[in-house]
C-alpha cells in the first residue's frame, strides 16, 4: 500500500511541475488537485485556486494540525538554461 501511495503522490507530484502555475494563475494546478482529491474519493472545498481536505477523522474538539502549501511559481527569468516545465 506504501508503494502506492508513494506512486500516486509522485505522479501527482510529476503532473503539479509540470503544468505552468505563475502566482494568480493556478488554475491548471487547482484543477489537478481538485481531479486528484475526486479520484481518491476524498471531500474537498475549492474557492478560487485554493483547494483543502479535512482528514476524514477530523474532530474539532481536539487538537488541530494544519498543513498549508502552495501551488504557485515565479515566472522563469533569462538566466534558466532549460524550460522549467
Amino acid at each position: 500500500m506504501i508503494e502506492r501511495l508513494t506512486s500516486q503522490a509522485i505522479q501527482l507530484l510529476k503532473q503539479l511541475i509540470e503544468t505552468p502555475s505563475f502566482s494568480s494563475e493556478e488554475e491548471q494546478t487547482a484543477h489537478h488537485i481538485e481531479g486528484w482529491f475526486k479520484q481518491q474519493g476524498i471531500p474537498f472545498t475549492r474557492t478560487h485556486h485554493n483547494v483543502w481536505a479535512t482528514n476524514k477523522y477530523f474532530d474539532e474538539s481536539k487538537p488541530t494540525l494544519l498543513l498549508n502549501s502552495h501551488h504557485d511559481t515565479v515566472k522563469p527569468n533569462n538566466g534558466y538554461t532549460k524550460d522549467p516545465f
